[in-house]
């Protein structure tokens, strides 16, 4: 099994700057690519490949100089992330890879020739080796170590490590728990539990609002403008983490507690984020169009607690199960199985049903009938839902969904 350890590092000035240096090269180097491709599609209707774009680095080096100022691997690996990139566009499970910036969250992947010595971190090339904190310790075979800047300044050193176990086989015998995501309660499970929403962003609103108000009031290009600029990206950090703080313990509580755990697969938002702004409202998609409900949405965090669920389900051979976000899961009694309400708005939260007379609480009603249609799916076997068809488009295919890219031998001339 693969894993993941985060670890914070403290490079030396000199590091900073060899650091600094290694980001902007693997950071042209990307954008080139990334221009190349679509220049060559615009002519000739195909794609460049892994291989093409990696053959494009000796004749760079030689026209730009300062490219070996990264570690040769760590540019090869922008074309293997670039070409990754593509393939999950063109089986729809990400958007179409965009240029990056110099401002926001820099990271280079180094692929080998990494070693962790006690407290310090080996990289090749002309970094060397940087403090490292290390506050857990890991058995196994170091495959990629991923190295970042976030925009507060603070460096990370993500390993990835191949631990030799294998995966456990997913089980679905032992409790099972439905979960419904909502806005006033975080969470609300089929056994009557909810957690509350803790609200991370409204928290630290005024002391975000201060730092903003002071940052416009910065001369553009100046240096109080820059550090005005990193005191407002360490409110969003602190954000953050106490979100990611929030999310793991509490998705861990529940893998603990139980063996098949079933949601609700939500659309909640498929705009890309650019820096600190997002796409404007017209261009976004999913449930934060709804420009009243769209900051409480976005601080939540539900797409990545499901994905927390899902990894650590696997990761101690339990089930996770997504049913599908058209299913009428709220307006359904889970008693009777009529569907006697039409609809139901945001502020009704109880309702009774007109056939059997049964006093319902929305989310606990909402979260057994997940849970009903999870076991329904485990008895049948198959992963449809009563609604059926694709879930963008109920009842149709997409003819793209086994669209990939084409490649070509060579790459056009430069």
């Amino acid at each position: 099994m693969h894993r993941a350890y985060k670890f914070r590092l403290y490079p030396t000035s000199v590091q900073q700057i060899a650091l600094a240096k290694s980001f902007g090269c693997c950071r042209w180097y990307w954008n080139y690519s990334l221009n190349l491709c679509g220049e060559t599609y615009k002519l000739s209707g195909k794609s460049l490949s892994r291989g093409a774009i990696q053959g494009l680095l000796p004749n760079l080096k030689k026209e730009y100089e300062w490219l070996s100022e990264a570690y040769s691997q760590c540019l090869q690996y922008v074309a293997l992330n670039l070409s990754t990139a593509y393939k999950n566009f063109f089986e729809k499970r990400a958007g179409f890879p965009q240029f990056k910036s110099k401002h926001g969250r820099q990271s280079i992947s180094y692929p080998s020739n990494v070693k962790l010595d006690d407290d310090y971190i080996k990289l090749p090339g002309k970094v060397g080796k940087i403090y490292c904190k290390q506050e857990r310790k890991f058995d196994g075979q170091i495959k990629t170590v991923t190295i970042s800047q976030n925009p507060d300044g603070k460096y990370f050193a993500s390993v990835l490590v191949d631990d030799g176990k294998e995966t456990p086989l997913a089980s679905s015998s032992g409790k099972v728990i439905g979960i419904d995501l909502g806005l006033t309660h975080f969470c609300i499970t089929s056994d009557g539990s909810k957690f509350n929403n803790p609200r991370h962003t409204q928290k630290h609103a005024l002391n975000l609002k201060k730092k903003q108000q002071s940052l416009a009031r910065k001369q553009k290009g100046s240096n109080t403008r820059n550090k005005a600029k990193k005191l407002v990206a360490k409110i969003h950090s602190k954000v953050r983490k106490v979100r990611e703080d929030f999310l793991h313990k509490l998705s861990r509580k529940i893998v603990n507690e139980n063996q098949v755990i079933a949601v609700e697969n939500l659309n909640v938002s498929l705009g890309k984020v650019y820096g600190r702004h997002s796409l404007p409202r017209t261009f976004r998609k999913g449930m934060v169009r709804n420009h009243n409900l769209a900051e409480a949405i976005s601080d939540c965090g539900w797409g990545q607690f499901c994905t927390m669920l899902k990894y650590k389900s696997e990761w101690d051979g339990k089930t996770y199960i997504e049913v599908d976000r058209f299913f009428a899961s709220s307006r359904t009694c889970n008693v009777c199985l009529s569907k006697e309400v039409d609809s139901l708005a945001l502020d009704i939260r109880c309702w009774i049903c007109k056939k059997c007379k049964t006093h319902h609480d929305r989310d606990i009603n909402a979260a057994i009938n997940i849970r009903n249609e999870a076991l329904r799916i485990l008895s049948l076997g198959t992963s449809d839902t009563a609604n059926g068809g694709n879930v963008s488009q109920p009842g149709k295919t997409s003819v793209l969904l086994d669209a990939v890219p084409r490649e070509v031998g060579n790459p056009i001339p430069l």
